[in-house]
């Protein structure tokens, strides 16, 4: 299963960025999808997650309120609007497709990953 990630970048603190994550055609939507982020030096940490039909989505505490995820089934892509950042979200983000419908926040739940895109934060 190939995940392409794009959109990151680099933007002044209150700024936005909005990610984007195709997924090949061949991939269910039925699956719950999922951003994750690691900044250097750091573990990898979950930063949003959304149900295979939207209805459902969960939020690091960190990001809530300025984060929001979203998914459209038809072109089979994950969007991720970074709105209010601040220094500390620097990382590289990474999409994920879950193992199951709902989303989670432990990375085992899931199963593929795509490579990450950059985002930088200047204060």
């Amino acid at each position: 299963v190939q995940l392409q990630a794009c959109g990151g970048g680099l933007v002044q603190a209150g700024g936005s960025l909005r990610l984007s994550c195709a997924t090949a055609r061949r991939t269910s939507s039925n699956n719950a999808r999922g951003w994750f982020r690691q900044a250097p030096g750091k573990e990898r940490e979950f930063v949003a997650g959304i149900s295979w039909n939207g209805a459902r989505t969960i939020y690091a505490q960190s990001v809530k309120g300025r984060f929001t995820i979203s998914r459209d089934n038809a072109k089979n892509t994950l969007y991720l609007q970074m709105n209010s950042l601040k220094p500390e979200d620097t990382a590289d983000y990474y999409c994920a497709v879950a193992r199951g419908a709902v989303p989670s926040e432990g990375a085992d739940y899931y199963r593929y990953w795509g490579q990450g895109t950059q985002v930088t934060v200047s204060s």
